[in-house]
């Protein structure tokens, strides 16, 4: 990382904290859109940084297309004035009366959502009507990551189904590859081809039965320079605009820098060989294998043994120059839900801090 991630005034800053570097955000930024070519195709996902201020700068940026997983998020992007925001799930239960505040709450922004299923899209087909709303949705394909979504092969009915029904209007197809992860770029991209290739055959067979040609929105980070390459396609890339340490490794074809890191501090020596830090569960992501939790880019012989709520234990060289008090940055494997683990974020700039990004959709609920 040549970029300077000092801070010259690291002693405001209490730690555990996440830091965010506003400069290398636009770069970021700049640079999908660069990738991609056409800013109308670009549908960040906001899972990442669930802020207003990063918000902000993609709509400055003349981003005017998102996605989201929660109704926090959701209601987030309306606070913000987005023009275009799919809600990447399927309301079902009480959040289909929660989807619909929003939209209410938010009338200046085109909300959309997912289905799968022909009862759940009855259902709030159903519910939209009752309020005389008629809810753009996008039936969400199982294209191999086998956790939400109907096969391409099976979902020519609930698009014809769905475009019989008051409440709601089929207007695409969402194709996430979230399996595909190979890190040669040459087998990722046969293997998201291959994918792809089934959604494309439904394409043609709705349109061949007289619906409007759907938009596709496809992919995530890992495929995002693939699908940025089919000129009709929507990307919905989410990582990008803090970036990782995972997909720094996986995906080397993509100049995407990391923004945002973790500050922690030295707080104790429990013998010759070990440091222990204060970066706990409660801090970074523990979803992945103790040693693909958190990187350190100045120190990257220590080694992680061990991690409680409060503590990060490292096992390092005897004889070594550790300090009580020492300062390290860290670069989270997956950013993204080591972000839902910080309220706020502090913001870096010229080495100096200078303010404070709040996670506001980090929170089941902001309003609705």
């Amino acid at each position: 990382m040549a970029f300077n991630y000092t801070i010259d005034d690291i002693d405001r800053l209490d730690s555990p904290a996440l830091v965010i570097y506003p400069e290398l955000v636009r770069h970021n930024i700049d640079l999908a859109i660069r990738m991609i070519g056409d800013v109308d195709r670009l549908r960040p996902h906001v899972k990442t940084h669930k802020s207003a201020e990063a918000t902000r700068l993609m709509l400055d940026a003349g981003i005017r297309k998102f996605k989201c997983a929660t109704i926090a998020e959701a209601e987030m992007l309306g606070m913000c004035g987005a023009p275009d925001v799919l809600l990447a799930y399927q309301p079902v239960g009480p959040k289909v009366q929660r989807f619909i505040a929003v939209i209410e709450k938010c009338p200046a922004t085109q909300f959309s959502c997912l289905t799968d299923d022909l009862s759940a899209a009855q259902a709030m087909a159903a519910a939209f009507a009752e309020r005389n709303l008629k809810v753009p949705v996008y039936i969400d394909l199982n294209i191999g990551q086998n956790r939400t979504g109907i096969t391409p092969e099976a979902a020519f009915d609930l698009y014809a189904a769905c475009a019989a029904m008051n409440g709601i209007r089929p207007v695409g197809l969402q194709a996430y590859d979230g399996h595909i992860r190979s890190t040669d770029l040459k087998v990722r991209k046969a293997a998201c081809n291959a994918a792809f290739a089934r959604v494309t055959s439904l394409k043609d067979e709705l349109v061949e039965a007289g619906h409007p040609e759907p938009v596709i929105v496809a992919g995530g980070s890992p495929t995002f320079a693939i699908h940025a390459a089919r000129e009709q396609v929507e990307c919905s890339p989410g990582t990008f605009i803090y970036w990782d340490k995972g997909y720094s490794d996986l995906c080397p074809d993509q100049p995407f820098k990391p923004a945002a890191l973790l500050v922690t501090r030295v707080v104790s020596l429990p013998d010759s060989s070990k440091i222990c830090l204060d970066l706990g569960h409660k801090s970074v992501a523990a979803e992945n294998s103790i040693e693909h939790r958190v990187f350190f880019p100045d120190a990257p012989g220590l080694k992680p043994i061990g991690q409680s709520e409060e503590h990060l234990v490292m096992e390092t060289e005897t004889g070594h120059s550790w300090k009580v008090g020492d300062v390290l940055y860290g670069l989270p494997y997956h950013i993204c839900p080591t972000v839902a683990l910080h309220e706020r974020a502090f913001t870096i700039e010229n080495g100096k801090v200078t303010g404070e990004w709040r996670a506001v959709a980090r929170d089941r609920k902001i309003t609705v």
